[in-house]
């Protein structure tokens, strides 16, 4: 009796253990889904308007109205074997042009103005002050054009064709061995020259005689005509002590007066150059 009660137990456990609800198995949970935006910045920088420079001053930055070295104009012509003589630019853009004469001295700061104000200008050296001291000249490649001063700065009035072309061919040379180019431009010494001095120079392959409208001189800008720097003008200064103050007298007028200071080359190109 004892053992058929403890079988009929078993039955009824069985019975209820085949009937309890299976569970259920779980759902695969889908992989998590990541989105990624990825969003587009845009940031604009503001070109400087001024940088610091040597010995404390601010260098006032010109951007360039085109790409320097693009010709912007032709060279006027020679005619009957005279070079044309160019005292500035007929142009109705703001624009205005910086020459610097001589090398006498060779300031160090020279490059760094050049370099910092994006302003290129166009030199007219001597022989007797790049032979010698290439290599403080050759600082300027990328910075200034090099162009032609006579060999050793004499006044050319009056003298014979044979001195002339003399003293301006054998400047064309020197530069073109000691710098890499032969120039295509002459200057003068003082501004002074004669009908042989447009002959001889266009002998040695000048394009044309550079003269100025307004100078610098110890840091003042002066003008030639009214009291201001004018669209077109050709400014002079020179390679002295006074270096930095007369480059920056320049580029402050040039702020003062609404104009830019571009390349002189670029508005007196080969006449075969395309515009």
């Amino acid at each position: 009796m004892r053992r058929r009660g403890v079988a009929v137990a078993a039955a009824v456990i069985a019975v209820v253990t085949a009937c309890a609800p299976q569970p259920q198995a779980r759902p695969e949970q889908a992989a998590p889904t990541t989105t990624t935006s990825t969003a587009t910045t845009t940031t604009t920088t503001t070109p400087p308007t001024a940088l610091p420079g040597p010995g404390g001053t601010t260098i006032p930055v010109f951007q360039q109205p085109y790409a320097f070295g693009t010709p912007q104009q032709h060279v006027p012509p020679t005619v009957n074997g005279l070079v044309p003589v160019v005292r500035r630019i007929e142009t109705d853009r703001p624009y205005v042009f910086i020459t610097i004469d001589d090398g006498a001295v060779r300031h160090p700061a020279a490059a760094e103005l050049m370099r910092k104000s994006g302003v290129e200008p166009t030199l007219f050296l001597n022989s007797k002050h790049v032979d010698g001291h290439a290599d403080y000249f050759k600082e300027f490649d990328g910075l200034a054009r090099v162009h032609a001063h006579t060999a050793n700065h004499p006044d050319l009035t009056g003298t014979s064709y044979q001195f002339q072309h003399q003293e301006i061919c054998g400047n064309a040379e020197l530069l073109r061995a000691q710098l890499g180019a032969r120039p295509k431009l002459f200057r003068p010494p003082f501004g002074n020259f004669d009908v042989t001095t447009r002959r001889a120079a266009a002998d040695c392959g000048f394009t044309a005689l550079v003269l100025w409208t307004a100078a610098v001189n110890d840091g003042v800008v002066q003008f030639q005509a009214g009291a201001r720097l004018n669209a077109g003008d050709i400014v002079l200064m020179h390679f002295r002590q006074t270096f930095v103050e007369d480059f920056l007298a320049f580029l402050q007028r040039c702020k003062a007066d609404g104009l830019t200071p571009v390349v002189l080359d670029d508005f007196l190109a080969d006449p075969g150059a395309a515009l």
